[in-house]
């Protein structure tokens, strides 16, 4: 069995977490609890990009100083 986040030619969503997290994740997949759709189904490529443009910083939320 391969591995679904590695298919280049697959659909793709970006889910993103409380803590403002972002991941790549296949659209066919069941959406895990306590993680949003951020940007809807895409290609791979388009999926990294939105989240290349939309999570600068990687530390959760609660890390980051107000």
């Amino acid at each position: 069995m391969s591995n679904p986040f590695d298919d280049e030619n697959g659909s793709y969503l970006v889910l993103v977490n409380a803590e403002g997290q972002h991941s790549l994740w296949p659209a066919n997949a069941d959406i895990p609890g306590g993680w949003d759709i951020a940007h809807e189904t895409d290609s791979r490529q388009g999926c990294l990009d939105f989240i290349n443009a939309n999570w600068a910083d990687m530390r959760p939320r609660s890390l980051l100083t107000p």
